[in-house]
């Protein structure tokens, strides 16, 4: 088996178990591995350390599979870990009120860069990585045998494919073509799911305890939710009870899906103002002309991939929440996210502390918020927190 000789120095973040290798921790790599291939993992004296996929073209030079030098990658290895994650799942039934739920969510259960999210009786799968893109085939076998879904669609067309040297990839794997978009139910309420083009899988599964959250709190609140997408927080704070609310969303098919989603639960648009904008530009809009709102969601996509664009991201959430918390009424609340996995926590409360004060704003933290339970973070692998959020009261 071809291997990589780790640097001396550089082996104590594999020690500690977490599964990304860069390529500048490397010295030598010994053989002629093609790129997903399995290599070991050996240190500078030529100890064992790990067993990895191998990547030339990444940053991420080697994904670890295992760091068990008796335990061998093969199609068994694919199903046992695939089968400790399912069965994960099965055991959260009473955490998770709906029908569509992640099964697996890469290095946190595993197997880096593979995500697989079931929608009713079918299954939707992104290889993301070089190592799950290489044995495709087999995990593929896997997840029709756990699953016994009656379709699987595979969406691996995320930039990170880009990073990894793989070419955007989608389609139907298996079954029958079904009819998009496709319907869930979430804690009670129904949702168009568009799977072939909606964004990640088709949904912020990601979102679903923080989408209740939203809920819970909105009874008579006059409501601004940004960057909406297909509307799940707002159809949420339309079952809470809003006075109204004002949904910002840029996409043109979002705002359609949205529409669709509020009717599909029976409520009127009498009170919902559907606006298609850039969030940045309708939040100043707002500003000048002195509107205010009881509750703003501000739910952005990624702004930093990665740490290095941390600081130009720090700008953009800086910019929104500034411009949030000023039209925000004071005793009103902010329900605000980051899935920046170049953000920390820590740097995003740092962002909303220097928001509220240009802002000229006392503000609270009730509360922090994260992801769904169904997509867990390994110890291991703090990176797998990659989303942060803050439900915020703004002080009078």
């Amino acid at each position: 088996m071809p291997d990589i000789i780790i640097k001396q120095g550089r082996e104590k973040s594999i020690l500690r178990r977490h599964p990304w290798i860069f390529s500048s921790a490397v010295s030598e790599v010994r053989g002629f591995p093609s790129n997903g291939e399995t290599i070991d993992v050996v240190s500078s004296r030529g100890k064992f350390l790990a067993r990895a996929s191998y990547n030339s073209t990444s940053n991420i030079l080697g994904r670890i599979w295992t760091w068990d030098p008796n335990e061998q990658v093969d199609h068994y290895f694919f199903e046992r870990r695939l089968r400790l994650a399912f069965d994960y799942r099965r055991k959260l039934g009473n955490l998770i009120s709906s029908n569509a739920i992640r099964l697996f969510h890469g290095e946190s259960d595993g197997l880096p860069g593979l995500i697989v999210d079931q929608y009713n009786d079918g299954v939707v799968v992104q290889f993301l990585a070089t190592g799950v893109h290489y044995w495709r085939d087999s995990i593929i076998e896997v997840i029709k045998n756990l699953t016994n879904a009656k379709w699987l669609y595979e969406r691996s067309d995320a930039d990170v494919r880009k990073l990894e040297g793989l070419p955007s990839q989608s389609g139907l794997i298996y079954g029958k073509q079904f009819e998009n978009p496709i319907t869930i139910v979430e804690n009670g309420l129904k949702f168009w799911v568009d799977i072939i083009k909606g964004h990640k899988t088709g949904f912020y599964l990601d979102q679903r305890d923080n989408r209740l959250q939203a809920r819970q709190i909105t009874n008579n609140l006059a409501v601004l939710d940004c960057f909406s997408y297909s509307g799940g927080f707002t159809v949420n704070c339309l079952s809470g009870k809003a006075k109204n609310i004002t949904l910002v969303e840029s996409s043109n098919s979002a705002i359609g899906l949205a529409r669709k989603n509020i009717s599909l639960n029976g409520f009127s648009m009498d009170n919902v103002n559907l606006v298609e904008k850039d969030v940045f530009n309708y939040l100043r809009e707002l500003r000048d002309r002195d509107e205010h709102f009881d509750l703003i969601i501000l739910d952005p996509p990624k702004f930093a991939p990665t740490i290095s664009q941390a600081e130009r991201a720090a700008r953009g959430y800086k910019d929104i929440n500034l411009l949030a918390l000023k039209i925000l009424n004071a005793g009103g609340y902010l329900l605000t996210f980051s899935c920046s996995g170049g953000v920390s926590g820590n740097l995003f409360q740092k962002i909303l502390a220097g928001a509220a004060l240009d802002a000229g704003s006392k503000a609270l933290i009730v509360e922090r918020l994260h992801q769904a339970c169904d997509h867990p973070v390994a110890l291991n692998f703090p990176e797998g927190a990659y989303l942060k959020g803050f439900l915020i009261k703004k002080q009078a």
